[in-house]
């Protein structure tokens, strides 16, 4: 078996470095007709962009995104420059240079890699598929009896912060870099998508749908590793399968068969303010121009976040969202489940916690009171400040690095829950209604607790679930997620997720010294 996990291993890395490659290689060749269709698709009205590009690109062939990149860039903005300058506004390409080299590098594309889309599909997407699941299913027999095997999980330098977590997380990093800042480089990973793209929404693959495709291929593989590990807990294995549905059927197949029935790509699941753009006034004008469906994602996108969210948290607490539907989540729970133990447990790290959270919530909250006020009064700016220019600010900092290259790259390093710990407003909503508002709460048996510190070890939120656990005091805090791990892991069943009745939910003990307190008090009070 160990034989076969090794063989596997290299397979998946075979696959993984012919991934990583394919960027940088492939062939490009714009012609004269590509071209102008480029020009008419994006309007382009720029002569000397037109006339730079017809001297520098067009019928020139280029190896490799490294070489057209820079050329496509620099005509741009040599262009915008001298638009800028002679006061022609209206020539201006608003186009960033990343995203025209990404559109020409998609339409010119030509060599082995965009003619055998499949073979570099199997090379990389299958190897690492294949190898991943030979790398994880020997571990049915080798993990031997059930039960959670953590052994070893600070001696491994894949898991202890070692230089394969440092790899990772390098690679990780690079990868959201990538699909957030340098598009262009995305270009050739579409092509392996391409026909995946097209028998879903009719269209070629765009580098989100490489990472919304990719997402599930992890979520999956990394799933088979989560059922195998905790096949003995049902609430784990059904949490699993849980967020595997929910987002490959609905933030992943059901939103590309919209677009192919000419509907608004929309994920039914995605709630506000997770889902912080949902009232730009792009999102809202592309709604209401989409007759009956648009009115009606707009009327669900609103009651979702005013009454759904809410009432569901009352009864079951945030884990009905962050635990069993989340995307964030459920990669989190999947690929991110080896690196739980690396969340910080300290009293600095909570206090960072409370203000950065919230912090990033009311931001949210401002830039949306901003937005719809500008959209109903047709203003562009409120107090001198530009509402376009907080919608970017926040688009950079929260939606693209700290949810993407921090939340997720940083996995292998400061643990699996840095964004939902630390940055989802959507998670400090939920969290405010879960601490004052809800029936959920973990009970403790203090009598059972052998302080193994298990708990508190693989709680992926932060949380000293063992403190709560030696004074037998229920566990009631709105950074938890409910994941259930803290339970599952101990051996002497302690903790146990319950909801229940509001009364005596919230039950601070006080530890007992000497002999002064009058131990009958308190268990008449209780």
């Amino acid at each position: 078996m160990k034989a076969i996990k090794n063989l596997g291993l290299v397979i998946f890395l075979i696959g993984l470095a012919v991934f990583a490659a394919v960027p940088v290689l492939g062939t490009f060749s714009l012609d004269q007709n590509t071209f102008d269709e480029i020009v008419k698709e994006k309007n382009i009205k720029s002569d000397v962009f037109i006339q730079s590009i017809n001297e520098n690109v067009v019928g020139k062939d280029f190896n490799g995104m490294l070489s057209l990149s820079p050329t496509i860039s620099s005509a741009l903005d040599a262009a915008n420059n001298q638009h800028k300058k002679n006061k022609e506004y209206n020539k201006v390409i608003y186009t960033s240079g990343h995203d025209m080299a990404a559109l020409v590098g998609k339409k010119s594309g030509t060599g082995f890699i965009s003619q055998n889309k499949g073979l570099m599909w199997f090379l990389s997407f299958g190897l690492g598929i294949i190898g991943a699941l030979m790398f994880i299913l020997p571990n049915v027999i080798l993990l031997g009896k059930k039960g959670i095997k953590n052994d070893g999980v600070y001696h491994d330098s894949a898991t202890n912060r070692g230089w394969i977590a440092w790899l990772v997380f390098i690679f990780l990093v690079s990868f959201y870099l990538i699909l957030y800042f340098r598009p262009e480089f995305a270009v050739n990973w579409t092509f392996l998508v391409d026909p995946i793209s097209e028998s879903l929404s009719g269209n070629p693959a765009g580098h989100w749908f490489v990472y919304g495709f990719m997402y599930c291929t992890v979520m999956t593989v990394m799933a088979v590793r989560m059922y195998i590990k905790y096949r003995h807990n049902v609430y784990q294995v059904v949490r699993t399968t849980s967020v595997l549905f929910f987002q490959i059927v609905f933030a992943f197949l059901i939103p590309e068969m919209m677009v192919r029935l000419q509907m608004p790509y929309y994920d039914f699941k995605n709630a506000f303010p997770l889902d912080y753009d949902f009232f730009f006034q792009w999102n809202l004008k592309e709604l209401l121009n989409s007759g009956g469906i648009g009115l009606f994602i707009l009327v669900w996108g609103i009651v979702l976040t005013l009454v759904i969210v809410p009432v569901m948290v009352y009864f079951f607490g945030k884990r009905w969202y962050c635990s069993w539907v989340c995307g964030c989540g459920g990669l989190a729970e999947t690929l991110g489940d080896p690196y739980r133990q690396h969340s910080s447990k300290s009293l600095f790290s909570w206090k960072v916690e409370r203000w950065l959270i919230h912090g990033v919530l009311l931001f949210a909250v401002v830039m949306t009171g901003m937005t719809l006020y500008s959209f109903f009064t047709e203003s562009s700016t409120i107090f001198g400040i530009k509402t376009q220019s907080v919608q970017n600010t926040y688009s950079l900092l929260i939606g693209a690095i700290f949810a993407g290259v921090i939340g997720t790259g940083f996995y292998p390093i400061f643990g699996n829950r840095v964004w939902c710990r630390f940055g989802c407003p959507l998670a400090a909503y939920l969290g405010f209604v879960q601490r004052f508002k809800s029936r959920f709460r973990i009970t403790t048996n203090g009598g059972q607790c052998i302080s193994c510190g298990n708990c508190s070890t693989y709680c992926e939120q932060g949380i000293d679930v063992r403190a709560y656990a030696q004074k037998g005091e229920n566990i009631v805090r709105s950074s938890c997620v409910g994941c259930g791990v803290c339970s599952a892991v101990c051996p002497r069943g302690v903790l146990k997720l319950e909801n229940g009745p509001e009364e005596g939910r919230i039950n601070p003990t006080e530890v007992l010294l000497g002999n002064d307190v009058d131990l009958m008090d308190l268990v008449n009070k209780k």
